[in-house]
């Protein structure tokens, strides 16, 4: 196992408040925002929106494409809506496997429910990360049934991405490591480390094989070099 340091490419910054969600795909980088829980997809070489819609998610904190649709989740919701890429409209809505209190809430304070965040479409599957349960389960897409399930590295497991071989990059936003996951159990092939101040929310893999990456604080959009 080889372990790097992440250069940060920072290539433009989103048109809403804090991305938390990316998604590549040919047409453009599909991105969601958790503040005003918008769906944009952006131009890969300008990053301009190319079109938007308004999402019935709360506090949205992934995406995905698969099926013909557009796959969010809705972290407050405790849901993931499947929606209509061109009208903006949800379609349906799974239940979230895994939700309850995140580990990482401030001592002394009430803690909300909360279900997933980061989302991926493999093989007419649905791949789902979620920080309550520290866990990502592949799920049935017609119903939300959980059909495996892998323990997921840190505190707070949030964007995902399938490599060209379907091993799973996996973001601990916490501790500021990515790592690379075999996903019939979960151990840890290899992993990036993220220098401060780079907050890795959204993750995806472009068609040449780059990490992208959002970052919520800072409403960056770029690559993650390895």
């Amino acid at each position: 196992m080889t372990v790097n340091i992440a250069t940060v490419y920072p290539r433009s910054f989103s048109p809403g408040p804090q991305p938390n969600g990316l998604q590549a795909s040919e047409e453009g980088l599909w991105y969601i925002d958790q503040r005003n829980d918008k769906v944009y997809l952006l131009d890969w070489d300008s990053g301009a929106e190319i079109r938007s819609f308004q999402t019935t998610t709360e506090h949205a904190s992934g995406i995905t494409v698969g099926g013909g649709f557009v796959w969010v989740s809705s972290t407050f919701g405790l849901t993931i809506h499947k929606i209509d890429m061109q009208t903006g409209k949800t379609v349906q809505e799974l239940p979230t496997p895994g939700v309850g209190q995140v580990a990482f809430s401030p001592l002394g304070t009430a803690a909300r429910d909360s279900g997933a965040h980061g989302l991926e479409w493999r093989d007419d599957k649905l791949w789902v990360a979620v920080p309550p349960s520290q866990m990502i389960y592949q799920v049935d897409p017609s119903d939300g049934k959980v059909l495996h399930e892998i323990k997921a590295p840190g505190l707070r497991v949030h964007g995902i991405a399938f490599d060209e071989d379907g091993n799973l990059w996996s973001a601990d936003t916490a501790s500021g490591v990515v790592s690379l996951l075999d996903v019939s159990d979960g151990r840890v092939l290899n992993y990036i480390r993220v220098p401060w101040p780079t907050e890795v929310h959204g993750l995806t893999i472009d068609s040449a094989g780059k990490l992208w990456y959002c970052d919520a604080e800072t409403t960056a959009v770029g690559i993650l070099g390895r």
